[in-house]
């Protein structure tokens, strides 16, 4: 099959970190090429947390104002018990010190605008929807990127400079490079996720966290600005509830089964909020996912020549520090810098990864420690305190960033690149 080249570097996936690595890119000088798997990108999944490093990264690409309409700025999480008690209360994002906020959006609408953004800004032929990457060789000046049509079952080649893998958890690409890497990780927790519209939402702008002496957990947040607007709001709900034995996953897993109320109702059956009323909080939920919660261990490299990892593909973790988008966005950033700064493809990679995975090997461990604590939690008196959970959240924000730091480095848009 012969191939030409196709463009300066090749995205292998069209989620968060791939769209904000082509518009990063294409910032820079760069031509990125975003191949989707998907048919159709639409508006899918729950909320996400955007942390300010991530927020400050979307408002130097010019999507600050677009973000701010979707999102709700989040000013504080609140760790409780069953019953609503607050034991403990983090400030977040401007409220914490950060020059940028922290905001609660649905994943799909913020998939979507950056998928927009790409499209105003490279043209449509930017991404190819319905093509899959599934494999990939290096030649003497670049890297061939062998595809499969969804469509039509045909085999695509394309040809590129680089190939960066951000193709989720469950990446292929990934598994070409670290072929010994084995089952994902699972910690024994099962997730159901669901978002409801409601009158109101008590806690307003916090997140809560809430757990009991089970270790079942409960997390809730308002996840759309346009929802408020109309005197209404958003709320994305997550159950948390130890199910197995931590090990490894198993196969046979469907990522896409739909959960049930009658799963949830048991585990909650004792649980009693003042705010809001959970058995109808999850009836009202348009659809449940369920799906196992699960992380890798950090990688001893990610990726080698032109060849590299992004995202999910490169450092899957817990959502206990509400990080993996945000981590996303910064190695797209990253990456962008590295390229157009670098000397050489090869050494530029080298650097982003140099600079990301010690990061985000940190991030990993600490979502670890994180969800240990979270969820270990007893309600009875004598039972752990807020003191050890503000303990391992200061921790936390060592590893993720604080405030001053964020505020003080340098920017991320490499010399020369187009600030929108």
């Amino acid at each position: 099959m012969a191939t030409t080249h196709s463009a300066d570097v090749v995205v292998g996936g069209g989620g968060i970190g791939g769209l904000t690595a082509a518009l990063s890119l294409h910032a820079a000088g760069i031509e990125p090429l975003v191949l989707e798997s998907a048919r159709e990108i639409r508006p899918l999944g729950v909320g996400i947390n955007l942390q300010p490093a991530a927020v400050r990264e979307l408002d130097e690409l010019g999507l600050l104002d677009e973000l701010a309409e979707l999102g709700v700025p989040a000013v504080e999480h609140v760790f409780a018990d069953s019953r609503g008690r607050t034991l403990f209360g983090e400030a977040r994002g401007t409220a914490a010190g950060y020059n940028w906020p922290q905001f609660s959006v649905h994943r799909g609408e913020l998939q979507l605008m950056l998928l927009d953004a790409v499209v105003e800004r490279l043209g449509p032929g930017a991404v190819r929807t319905g093509v899959r990457a599934v494999d990939f060789e290096e030649t003497g000046d670049g890297v061939r990127v062998h595809a499969a049509d969804r469509s039509t079952g045909d085999s695509l080649d394309f040809s590129a400079g680089a190939l960066v893998a951000a193709d989720g958890i469950h990446s292929t690409l990934r598994s070409l490079l670290h072929p010994d890497q084995g089952p994902l990780r699972w910690n024994g927790v099962t997730m159901w996720r669901g978002v409801t519209e409601t009158e109101s939402f008590a806690p307003g702008n916090s997140v809560v966290i809430a757990a009991d002496d089970k270790n079942t957990q409960f997390v809730a947040y308002q996840i759309s600005g346009t929802a408020l607007e109309r005197g209404r709001t958003l709320v994305n709900w997550v159950c948390l509830v130890p199910t197995g034995e931590p090990g490894a996953l198993g196969t046979g897993v469907n990522w896409n089964a739909p959960g049930t109320i009658e799963d949830l109702l048991p585990h909650y059956a004792d649980w009693h909020f003042d705010w809001t009323d959970l058995p109808e909080l999850f009836a009202r939920s348009e659809q449940i996912l369920e799906y196992p919660m699960v992380d890798r261990d950090p990688l001893p490299f990610w990726g080698r020549g032109r060849v590299t990892l992004l995202g999910d593909a490169a450092h899957p973790g817990y959502p206990s520090g509400a990080n993996g988008g945000t981590q996303a966005i910064i190695d797209a950033r990253v990456l962008a810098y590295h390229l157009a700064a670098g000397p050489d493809v090869v050494g530029a990679l080298a650097a982003y990864e140099a600079e990301r995975r010690a990061a985000t090997s940190a991030i990993v461990l600490a979502n670890r420690e994180m969800d240990r604590v979270g969820r270990n939690r007893s309600a009875a008196p004598g039972g752990p305190s807020g003191e050890s959970i503000e303990k391992v959240t200061e921790a936390y924000r060592r590893a993720a960033g604080e405030a001053e730091k964020l505020n003080t480095r340098a920017s991320l848009t490499p010399p020369g690149a187009v600030r929108v």
